[in-house]
C-alpha cells in the first residue's frame, strides 16, 4: 500500500492574480503545502497537477524529492471545472492500486504541518473509516435567514467553555482510497471521519486582507512546526500500557512481572546518540519498572509521580527548556493533561479515545508494548 498527496493547482486565478505563486512568508503559496508534505514521514508521493509552464519552472526551484509534476487536460483546469475532475483525470492514467491511499491537499492551505498530515494518516488508518476531511471545530452560534437559530436553544444560551460547537470543513485536506474516489467520483466516501484541526487553519486567502492575516498566522506556526521537531530536547514515556502491553501478569508466588518490547529500547538509545535526554515518568512504583529503567540508562526516570505535568514543568525549568521542547508518549487518562501541554505529543494504536481525540497528537501504528517508542523515536529523528 503506497500514500499518494495530490495537490490541484491551476493558473489564472481571479480574487488574487496568480495566488498559488504570490509570495507568501518569503516563498511562493503553493510552496508551503508542498514542504508540509514532503516532511510527512508517512506520504510516499506527491503529484502536483499544473496547467502552466510558469508554474511548472518554480516548482522544480524547491527542488522536493518527492514531487512529481503531472500537466492536467485544459479543459480540467478552467473555471468552472471541479477538482474532482481532476482527480478523476490523474488517477486513469496513474498506476496505482486500488487499495492505494489518495490524499487530496489544497495549495490554499499553508497552515497545514507535517504533523497534522502524519497524524491524520495514522487517524484513518486505525479509524476503519472509508474517509477523512479536515476541520476545525467552531463554537459560533448559527441563524438561518429566517431567524432560527441551528445549532443551539437561545433561551438556554450555553458558556462557550461548555459549548460542544460544531465541525467546520477547513478545505486542508482529504483522505480516501483510490478505489473508493473511481467509485463514487468524490473525494469523500461511505463512513466518513473528521481529523480537527485548531482553529486558525480555516483563514480563507481569498482577499488582500486576509493575506496579510494568513501570513502572521504563518510565521507564528513556523515556530510551533519547528517547535515540534526540530526543536525537541527531551522524551519522556509511560511505562504500562506503553512500554508495556498494559497486562498484569503474576507468579504462581505472587510476584508481578511485566512484558517490555526490546527496540523501544534501542529507541531511546538511538535519540540519546543525537542528543535528545530520554527518560519515563509513571504514576506507580515499582522495582521492576525502576531495573528496566537502569538497565536502559535513561537520563531520567520519574516514579510514584500523581502530578506528571507539575514533574515535567519542573524538569524543564532546571534545564532552562520549555514544554514545546518535550516530546511526551501515554496512552491513558492520567497522561491527558500533560499531552495537552507538550511540543509534541503521541500515543499507542490502542490508546484510550480521550487520548486520540487531543488535537495534533500523533496516533502511532504501533501498540504498547509492541515497539510504539520506537516507531515514536523514528519520526522524531526523520524530522530533525
Amino acid at each position: 500500500m503506497s500514500i499518494t498527496a495530490f495537490v490541484p493547482v491551476r493558473s489564472g486565478s481571479k480574487s488574487i492574480k496568480d495566488k498559488n505563486i504570490k509570495e507568501f512568508c518569503g516563498k511562493p503559496l503553493v510552496y508551503w503545502i508542498l514542504n508540509a508534505l514532503e516532511n510527512a514521514a508517512e506520504v510516499n508521493e506527491i503529484v502536483i497537477a499544473l496547467d502552466s509552464e510558469e508554474y511548472s519552472a518554480i516548482v522544480k526551484n524547491f527542488r522536493l524529492s518527492k514531487v512529481k509534476i503531472y500537466k492536467r487536460k485544459t479543459e480540467n483546469a478552467v473555471d468552472t471545472a471541479s477538482t474532482e475532475s481532476v482527480m478523476l483525470e490523474y488517477l486513469s492514467v496513474a498506476k496505482l492500486n486500488k487499495d492505494d491511499i489518495f490524499i487530496l491537499a489544497q495549495a490554499t492551505s499553508p497552515l497545514t504541518s507535517s504533523v497534522d498530515i502524519d497524524s491524520a494518516i495514522r487517524q484513518y488508518l486505525y479509524s476503519g473509516k472509508d474517509s477523512l476531511l479536515s476541520c476545525v471545530k467552531t463554537k459560533r452560534f448559527f441563524w438561518n435567514s429566517e431567524g432560527t437559530s441551528i445549532n443551539y436553544d437561545y433561551k438556554n444560551r450555553p458558556r462557550r467553555q461548555n459549548f460542544e460547537g460544531m465541525f467546520m470543513e477547513n478545505g486542508a485536506f482529504y483522505i480516501n482510497k483510490v478505489s473508493n474516489i473511481i467509485r463514487d467520483k468524490n473525494r469523500l466516501s461511505g463512513a466518513i471521519g473528521i481529523y480537527e484541526m485548531p482553529e486558525y487553519t480555516a483563514l480563507e486567502l481569498d482577499e488582500p486582507a486576509d493575506w496579510k492575516i494568513g501570513e502572521i498566522l504563518l510565521r507564528e506556526h513556523i515556530k510551533s512546526v519547528r517547535t515540534s521537531i526540530k526543536d525537541i530536547k527531551l522524551l519522556l514515556s509511560d511505562i504500562d500500557g506503553v512500554l508495556t502491553d498494559g497486562g498484569m501478569y503474576y507468579t504462581e508466588i505472587g510476584d508481578e512481572i511485566k512484558k517490555f518490547c526490546t527496540s523501544d529500547g534501542i529507541g531511546f538509545k538511538l535519540l540519546q546518540e543525537k542528543g535528545i535526554k530520554v527518560g519515563i515518568i509513571t504514576s506507580e512504583d515499582r522495582k521492576l519498572n525502576r531495573a528496566r529503567a537502569k538497565k536502559l540508562k535513561l537520563d531520567f526516570d520519574f516514579h510514584a509521580q500523581l502530578n506528571k505535568l507539575e514533574t515535567v514543568g519542573n524538569l524543564c525549568n532546571k534545564f532552562n527548556i520549555s514544554l514545546q521542547n518535550v516530546a511526551y508518549i501515554g496512552d491513558d487518562i492520567n497522561d491527558f493533561e500533560l499531552l495537552s501541554k507538550v511540543g509534541l505529543p503521541a500515543c499507542p494504536a490502542n490508546a484510550a479515545t480521550i487520548i486520540k481525540n487531543i488535537p495534533g497528537i500523533i496516533i502511532l501504528e504501533k501498540s504498547g508494548g509492541t515497539g510504539a517508542v520506537r516507531e515514536f523515536a523514528e519520526i522524531i529523528l526523520k524530522g530533525l
